[in-house]
């Protein structure tokens, strides 16, 4: 029955699709530096590379246009007085960069305009690049610089000094400062920038109010020794890590900001190899990938229900150290593109990578591509160090398509377009509440406390009676649903002997001495002169369930002073709590078989 339901999804059949070398970017000399960072970053126009230059640190930036082999002299970034480290690129202004470099320093730098590897000169006559900026405030190494995704003109630097500050690049100043108290092995901002994730070498996670200079939330991560790496699920209060545990297994994990002490689904192991496993997240296919250092497989994995559900694998043999994707309005929606990487391979050339999914259409395919972030912020830098927030407008991917430019698409026309994404919860969340019933109500009649006098619990028996014996008729109709076909032949000869019974105990309702209740003592002892009272007080003890009420039949029936209607009354409870035990048995039964089929359901659909 599980092979039967597929998951539906429109990427479940996405393939990564590797570049000819002779369309990759060759000829580089990309930095040999051992510090954990991405090596590379890309937007639309252009890549950024970490350099391996001497005489101080150096990067490169590639338009993305001019593919093939790298002339050996090209004008390089230069300003760094050491290695650079990290570059990023403003999200909303594809000619503007920052870059932390080991000499402590945050340069900024705008490419200028019709920039070219293949300049008209001669390369003895090619100029480097001078910074536009210059950020000081980091006595030690500034390992990571990351773009606010909402405000304009935001920056946040991690540095070795074990803090992070966020600079006003337009002031050139740095307004806020986090103590992190450790070396910071990533960070990642929320989709309206308000809150920033960090990873660090004590192996914490922590979730900063960046504006109150605090964590708010600070939790156990990975368990390895190794570096760990965190990246926020874009709209979504969720956050997903990579990292190691402490057998050096590479983990994947997700994380609910307000159930944090724990992952969700706890912490899912990936494979043994060593390097550092480094996440990406797309908010328009709401999918995560997944690449590892030093081996050249990229996992994909979509997002649904709380959970990751494994798509495929881009498989290569060349090994990659670095790798950068594209914002969603730089990729090729004719070709149904769905994201493009940049890896290194070598450390000599850089390969594009395109996931595509595979369909047939030329027109533009509107349910892949859903209204994506454009290059207009949310609120100004200043607006946002004063507390402002919200999250940046969209633009429409078919106007890209069509030629069109940048179209910004009206907010209330974003909404259907989120829907489906929600859609596939409803699905689970009834599956809880059927089977909250079937697992709950069982428990609910066995322990139920015995009623504190005989004659409430002379009414209550007598009713659960009446109720039972009135839905015999829609229990057998149940028996022949869809969901017991299996399970016909063993219910049919249960539901016989009932009315046997019933009918049995109604015709012996008028000897009292020979009535007998499950679990009594043999025949042989039945049969000892004994007084009605003593057989009575031996039949209520032999009931294991009734021990209570056995008890206060007892105490009853010694200050009765008609012995003979004392024993008719008893014997009459105790067929009505052996009707009630039988009855109760089957509704059990029919329970347990329905709560094994809606079980086998829901895990027939998960898969």
């Amino acid at each position: 029955m599980a092979g039967r339901f597929v998951r539906s999804s429109k990427y479940r059949h996405v393939f990564g699709r590797p570049t000819r070398k002779e369309q990759c970017y060759d000829n580089l000399r990309i930095s040999k530096n051992a510090w954990d960072s991405n090596l590379v970053k890309a937007n639309p126009e252009y890549i950024s590379v970490n350099w391996e230059a001497s005489g101080g640190g150096a990067f490169a930036v590639i338009p993305v246009e001019e593919r093939g082999r790298v002339p050996d002299r090209i004008p390089l970034f230069r300003g760094h007085t050491a290695v650079v480290l990290d570059t990023d690129w403003n999200p909303f202004n594809d000619s503007l960069l920052a870059s932390g470099s080991d000499d402590g320093k945050v340069f900024l730098w705008r490419v200028p305009e019709n920039f070219t590897l293949h300049p008209d000169v001669k390369p003895d006559e090619i100029e480097d690049v001078a910074p536009v900026g210059k950020l000081s405030g980091h006595p030690r190494k500034v390992g990571h610089v990351l773009f606010n995704p909402a405000a304009e003109n935001v920056l946040a630097s991690s540095s070795g000094d074990f803090t992070i500050k966020l600079w006003d690049i337009e002031a050139g100043t740095a307004k806020l400062s986090l103590k992190v108290g450790e070396v910071i092995q990533s960070m990642s901002w929320s989709a309206n920038g308000s809150l920033l994730v960090t990873t660090s070498r004590d192996k914490k996670l922590r979730i900063w109010d960046a504006r109150q200079e605090k964590p708010v939330v600070e939790t156990a991560g990975h368990a390895g020794a190794k570096n760990s790496r965190a990246v926020w699920m874009g709209e979504h209060d969720r956050i997903a890590t990579t990292g190691f545990s402490r057998m050096s297994d590479r983990q994947l994990a997700l994380w609910d900001i307000k159930a944090y002490r724990e992952p969700v689904g706890g912490f899912q192991m990936l494979d043994s190899i060593s390097g550092v496993c480094v996440p990406f997240w797309d908010d328009g296919t709401q999918c995560l990938y997944l690449a590892g250092k030093g081996d050249g497989n990229i996992r994909y994995y979509e997002f649904e229900n709380d959970n990751f559900e494994y798509l495929s694998e881009y498989k290569s043999a060349d090994p990659q150290r670095g790798i950068a994707f594209v914002p969603k309005r730089g990729v090729n929606t004719h070709e149904n593109e769905v994201m493009r990487a940049y890896k290194t391979v070598n450390d000599s050339h850089i390969e594009p990578v395109s996931f595509i999914v595979p369909r047939r259409a030329e027109a533009f395919q509107e349910d892949i591509y859903p209204p994506t972030v454009g290059l207009k912020p949310a609120v100004s830098g200043k607006g946002w160090f004063e507390g402002s927030e919200g999250l940046p407008p969209k633009i429409s991917m078919e106007s890209l398509f069509d030629g069109q430019g940048i179209k910004e698409v009206p907010q209330d026309e974003i909404k259907p377009a989120a829907r489906p994404a929600p859609k596939a919860e409803p699905a689970p969340t009834a599956t809880k509440k059927q089977e909250e019933p079937v697992v709950v109500e069982p428990p609910s009649v066995a322990s139920k406390a015995p009623p504190a006098s005989m004659k409430e619990q002379g009414a209550s028996m007598s009713s659960m009676v009446d109720r039972f014996a009135d839905t015999e008729p829609t229990e057998e109709e149940d028996e022949e649903s869809e969901f017991e076909e299996i399970s016909k032949p063993a219910q049919r000869p249960a539901t016989k002997p009932v009315p046997e019974d019933v009918v049995k105990e109604s015709v012996s309702a008028e000897t009292p001495s020979t009535v007998k209740v499950e679990g009594a003592l043999p025949p042989k002892k039945d049969t000892t002169p004994t007084s009605t009272t003593q057989k009575q007080e031996e039949q209520i003890d032999v009931q294991p369930q009734t021990t209570s009420t056995a008890s206060e039949l007892d105490e009853d029936v010694q200050t009765s002073s008609a012995g003979t209607n004392e024993a008719t009354s008893i014997a009459s409870l105790e067929r009505e709590m052996r009707n009630m035990k039988t009855v109760i048995a089957q509704q059990t039964r029919q329970i347990t078989i329905l709560q094994k089929t809606v079980e086998a359901l829901v895990s027939a659909l998960k898969k």
